[in-house]
């Protein structure tokens, strides 16, 4: 599997990123080792987790795919595997975490008392990438990258990245960095997938200038352009279906937002592509994914281990121009399927 560097940081991972926020819901603790395990034998060396996760997040598990992942990462000799994990967000924004007395902020009493719960969760004294889960342009950036180039300088933390976040912010907090001497974001991790091009408008251009590599989360859709939920299925225990019954506005709200007609529209289109020319739709969504040169690594998800083989295809294949410019023609005739 591919190589590719962490921005201009020292840390070089697999083009294909293992996430992890599945494990705790949709996937009990026996699969997601065998789930980690198998992508570390399919040359998967970088895994992403979250304090919050699993998802949906919830006060009774909040941490616990931390802590799994922590027990498996016991088993392997630390330095062959990189870990990333993330800060929550502000606690005043579109969401609120149920973390810290559901008081979350990025200063520096809440990251340090984040960052110390992750460590110990994790079993480990360092954390490969540690990541600002949402931005809150509404405070100074230079108290949230003063405490991450702490964590930096005391070695808690080898490079710090960012998600979720616009171009204003971005170049907002890279100059905070170079005006300040603090570390800068080597990576900014977004939803990027072929029903959301939204990071080629504006954000591609910053992060090929600054060298801040993309993470990209949901390259499949969350699961949609599998095509699972074309033809008016629901598949049981799926996340939007699942979603489409919640209580909570948040939660159906992300399952308009993924599935809507618009979305399998595309996904159908995109499914007739992949047929043409003899790839699986998972396959042809992730090799696009990683494809970019502002990407380093491709974050994907599974529930189980069987899901993982068409993922993995992807892994050193490489898309055609003419499937790439048959992709662009049903992103211009159904654009921004995802809004």
């Amino acid at each position: 599997m591919e190589q590719r560097r962490l921005g201009t940081s020292g840390i070089v991972v697999s083009e294909i990123c293992m996430g992890t926020m599945t494990f705790g819901t949709q996937a009990d603790r026996d699969t997601s080792f065998r789930i980690m395990d198998h992508a570390l034998e399919q040359g998967v060396d970088f895994y992403d987790c979250a304090e919050l996760y699993p998802v949906p997040p919830s006060p009774e598990l909040v941490g616990l795919t931390e802590s799994w992942v922590g027990d498996w990462l016991a088993t392997k000799p630390r330095d062959s595997v990189i870990i990333a994990t993330k800060v929550a967000g502000a606690a005043h924004g579109w969401f609120n975490p149920p973390v810290r007395n559901d008081k979350a902020a990025l200063d520096r009493n809440h990251i340090r008392k984040a960052v110390e719960g992750s460590l110990e969760r994790l079993k480990t004294d360092y954390i490969d990438l540690y990541q600002v889960h949402w931005p809150d342009h509404g405070m100074r950036p230079e108290d949230t990258l003063g405490a991450l180039d702490e964590l930096v300088r005391e070695g808690k933390v080898r490079a710090i990245g960012v998600s979720n976040e616009d171009s204003y912010g971005l170049m907002k907090s890279l100059w905070a960095s170079e005006m300040s001497g603090f570390a800068r974001y080597d990576t900014v991790q977004n939803n990027f997938s072929l029903n959301n091009r939204r990071f080629e408008d504006e954000l591609s251009e910053v992060s090929r200038r600054e060298k801040v590599s993309l993470l990209p989360y949901s390259p499949l859709a969350g699961g949609v352009l599998s095509g699972k939920y074309n033809g008016g299925r629901r598949p049981v225990g799926a996340r939007f279906t699942d979603y489409m019954d919640a209580t909570a506005p948040r939660q159906r709200a992300m399952a308009e937002r993924f599935a809507n007609e618009r979305c399998l529209t595309s996904t159908a289109r995109f499914m007739a592509i992949a047929e043409e020319v003899g790839v699986h739709p998972v396959t042809m969504a992730v090799a696009w994914s990683k494809q970019h040169d502002f990407v380093a690594s491709t974050i994907v998800g599974a529930t189980s281990v069987d899901q993982l083989e068409v993922i993995f295809d992807a892994a050193g294949l490489v898309l055609k121009r003419e499937v790439l410019e048959r992709i662009d023609e049903v992103s211009r005739e159904i654009p921004y399927p995802m809004g």
